[in-house]
């Protein structure tokens, strides 16, 4: 026989709600227990407590994978729904008060890491009640991430002409050709693109928004661009030219030590810096929660003075 309202409530704790919606989400007890600060027995524990008061299983295993029962997925519909209602009381309570409130999921790809910490600074000072979560990714899964309204906003550059976004441009993306100090391509004068890019090319992987624009400025130019190696980050591609390994086009803000420190040099190249815009982006269709409103307004109030920020650095 079905549970009635008040038993159910009884049993059931927010504690268990809270670890269960952990679990779920990530599809691991030991992740959920890193995220809660728990052990991954007390997690065990709290949902061991939850299937109990309810008489059902929520997970189980298939191979190493774990999986939501029929009756964890309807569960989950319900904890989700509690927690998007505590959120907008959240949210309405701040309000109240004058503030803004709530939880702020940021999605930066790989070229924005460098400027998404200095733009946060000053947002959480104005708005320390917003809870704020930044996940690092490339760009095919920002643009994945975007498709499935995974998130609150990304920041990113390249932004898709041809699908349904809302992008607000706020700073330039320099592209600079690097190479690593005592490189031939130094002593040379007038040196062209096409021999730049043909000392040893160093690349993101397919997909990457710096590679992209790369091959859309060789698409333009009828240029011929034959990656030596493919890296898998930023950071990776910079230290593979800082180790001899060949030369590349990166986003100048990630490179500004190395430049400093005389260990990296950019090459005066004939149509470099390849010039982007980063833009802070979501579905069109999407309705701003209020710290994703109070976030864009934050940054359109304040793009005179990033410019001045980073330019600055």
């Amino acid at each position: 026989m079905p549970l009635t309202i008040q038993k159910m409530a009884s049993r059931l704790t927010f504690r268990q709600l809270q670890v269960f919606k952990a679990v779920n989400d990530l599809k691991s007890y030991s992740k959920a227990g890193e995220l809660l600060g728990l052990t991954q027995p007390a997690v065990s524990s709290q949902v061991r407590h939850l299937e109990q008061a309810l008489g059902m299983p929520m997970f189980e295993y298939v191979g190493r994978k774990l999986y939501c029962t029929a009756a964890g997925e309807e569960m989950a519909g319900c904890v989700h729904a509690v927690f998007r209602e505590l959120e907008r009381v959240q949210n309405s309570l701040a309000a109240l008060e004058g503030q803004v409130a709530g939880e702020l999921r940021l999605v930066a790809v790989n070229t924005a890491q460098y400027i998404v910490p200095y733009m946060l600074s000053a947002f959480l000072q104005l708005n320390p009640q917003v809870t704020v979560s930044v996940a690092v990714v490339n760009r095919a899964t920002a643009l994945q991430r975007l498709n499935e309204n995974a998130d609150d906003l990304v920041i990113m550059g390249m932004v898709p002409a041809e699908k349904p976004l809302a992008s607000l441009p706020f700073l330039d993306n320099e592209l600079v050709p690097v190479v690593p100090s005592g490189h031939p391509l130094l002593k040379q004068q007038n040196v062209t693109t096409q021999e730049f890019l043909d000392n040893s090319l160093l690349v993101r992987e397919s997909g990457s928004g710096s590679r992209l624009a790369l091959e859309l400025h060789c698409q333009d130019q009828r240029l011929r661009a034959e990656p030596s190696m493919e890296l898998g980050s930023n950071d990776a591609v910079k230290h593979a030219v800082l180790a001899g390994l060949g030369v590349a086009v990166l986003p100048k803000l990630g490179v500004l030590s190395e430049l400093a420190l005389g260990s990296l040099h950019i090459v005066d190249i004939k149509g470099f810096p390849l010039r982007r815009s980063w833009c802070v982006v979501y579905p069109q269709a999407r309705h701003p929660t209020p710290a994703m409103r109070a976030f864009i307004d934050y940054v359109q109030q304040n793009i005179r003075q990033f410019e001045q920020m980073f330019l600055s650095r």
